[in-house]
């Protein structure tokens, strides 16, 4: 399975979207646009990020930039696993 595939999984599992993240883009926005992503979202989809692809995310390497759309999102996960 490629990366943006398992991150549209997760996120698809994580905020309970019941099969929607699948018509997710790059450019989709995701904090403030969907409802289900909340504070504690966020920390429940770090959480799972981090045990399904091994990395850990420090405190100071999240702002809301991240989660601004999609394509933010990925390009997080790939720094993450490439660093």
């Amino acid at each position: 399975m490629e990366i943006g595939d398992e991150v549209v999984e997760i996120l698809d599992e994580v905020l309970s979207l019941k099969g929607r993240a699948s018509e997710f883009r790059l450019d989709t926005p995701l904090l403030g646009a969907i409802p289900e992503l909340d504070s504690m979202a966020v920390v429940a989809l770090i959480t799972t990020l981090e045990e399904r692809f091994g990395f850990v995310v420090e405190d100071d390497e999240i702002d809301g930039t991240v989660f601004a759309t999609l394509g933010s999102l990925l390009d997080f996960v790939h720094g993450k696993l490439v660093a």
